[in-house]
């Protein structure tokens, strides 16, 4: 029974138990960690690549990525530069973390040569870490005022297969230097951020193509002697978008000059179709000197109607005719906001008068007429709806606004004025405008 006992294994004392299970949890619980980490990371890469991708500026995208890199890894600053066509110098430098004494330090500072580190990485776009920059063999010194930075993570960023430019971190907040795993996720962020640099760009002339074709579509005015007269358009805030605002002046015989501005429904190519086409018909129909403004857009809406399938489309028209000594302005809108009337002394008053239906609604009812007096030295003023709307106003607090910022101008140039009240309108800027100014010649 002895030897018995004596062959049979012998059973681990509860203590090793212990010791080996403690150890196991730990290691398990390292992995869990790692894991939870990795995610995290893996997250706040997929919400940093949202972010990008969502700015439409090239300076806000460039901007963001420093700062979603920076807070990536923890780094205290981070920066960007870009290169020139040559791909050997900088031409921007991007910086983010930099407090204001240290950028007061910096003031006046040249933009970084692309020596030293930086044009190490220039030189040899791989993924670049360093514990200790001033031990680095490229290392040359910072500029009088710089921060003293001790680590450093560089990644290249390429677009369409070329360096566009190259992310620089410095200084992780722990104090700790930068390892693989953040090298790993500022390359990823680097790869998507290449991306979104294509993508704003492209957006960018999409945006400048359209507004060249939008302002292609708007007439040059012609000299209406003896009134001056001056115009401004402003495309959308909302890049890329086709408007359907328009304006023009037209001499006409007799010493008649008249005025129109207009708004088509919608943001799109159809939109700026429309208005050339109505611009265009509504030309041609000028010429009848028999008829009034309101006449004028009862044809002018019977023929959209049977010919186009344009949009729904709001306009003012007016003709300025000689009177006697002096002048008397005869108009008639669809659905558009009233002109605006300076008077020599300076006071602003809108020609509000019963208006008429917009374009395209019903071609039957009545287009109503209207006229009056116009002073020597006065100041018409023909606007779109985008120079005043406002989602957080009224029409009438910015209609309100619009008549003392006029008032304020009205001593200035005519072209300075329009591009005053285009400068500081009362509107968010979500639609484009359009502004159409005739002044009637000086006592």
């Amino acid at each position: 029974m002895a030897g018995e006992r004596r062959g049979q294994p012998r059973q681990p004392q509860l203590p090793d138990l212990q010791v080996r299970l403690r150890t196991e949890l730990s290691r398990i619980d390292e992995q869990v960690r790692a894991l939870v980490e990795a995610m995290d990371r893996m997250q706040g890469l997929l919400d940093s690549v949202v972010a990008i991708s969502r700015e439409v500026e090239l300076t806000a995208v460039l901007h963001r990525i420093v700062t979603t890199a920076m807070d990536l890894v923890g780094a205290r600053y981070g920066a960007l530069g870009v290169l020139d066509e040559s791909g050997e110098r900088l031409k921007e430098f991007i910086t983010a973390g930099l407090s204001d004494h240290e950028r007061a330090d910096l003031a006046g500072t040249a933009l970084p040569s692309g020596r030293g580190v930086l044009g190490h990485l220039i030189s040899h776009p791989e993924p670049l870490r360093i514990d200790d920059i001033p031990a680095h063999p490229s290392s040359v010194g910072f500029p009088p005022g710089h921060p003293h930075l001790r680590t450093l993570l560089g990644v290249a960023i390429s677009v369409r297969g070329e360096i566009y430019g190259d992310l620089y971190l410095a200084e992780r907040r722990d104090g700790q230097p930068f390892d693989i795993h953040d090298e790993n996720v500022v390359t990823a962020l680097a790869s998507a951020a290449g991306i979104a640099i294509e993508n704003v760009r492209l957006f960018e002339q999409v945006r400048v193509g359209a507004e060249q074709f939008q302002r292609l579509l708007l007439p040059m005015l012609p000299d209406l002697r003896p009134f001056t007269a001056a115009a401004v358009y402003r495309p959308a805030a909302e890049p890329s978008q086709l408007g359907g605002d328009w304006y023009d002046a037209i001499p006409l015989p007799g010493g008649i000059v008249a005025v129109v501005i207009g708004d088509v429904v919608g943001h799109d190519l159809k939109a700026a179709a429309a208005m050339a086409s109505t611009r265009n018909m509504l030309r041609a129909l000028l010429f009848d000197r028999g008829s009034t403004p309101g006449a004028v857009l009862a044809r002018l809406d019977r023929t959209l109607q049977a010919i186009t399938t344009n949009p729904v489309t709001t306009t003012a028209l007016a003709r300025v005719e000689p009177e006697g000594t002096g002048w008397r302005l005869h108009w008639s809108t669809a659905g558009h906001v009233p002109p605006l009337l300076i008077t020599p002394d300076g006071r602003a008053e809108y020609l509000s008068a019963e208006p008429g239906l917009p374009l395209g609604v019903d071609q039957e009812q009545p287009r109503p007429d209207h006229s009056r007096d116009l002073p020597l030295g006065a100041t018409l003023v023909f606007f779109t709806d985008g120079l005043i709307e406002h989602p957080a106003r009224s029409i009438d607090e910015s209609l309100d606004e619009l008549a003392g910022l006029a008032a304020v101008h009205a001593t200035l140039p005519l072209q300075e004025f329009v591009r005053a009240l285009a400068d500081h309108h009362p509107s968010d800027g979500h639609d484009d405008m359009a502004v159409l100014a005739l002044r009637t010649p000086p006592v």
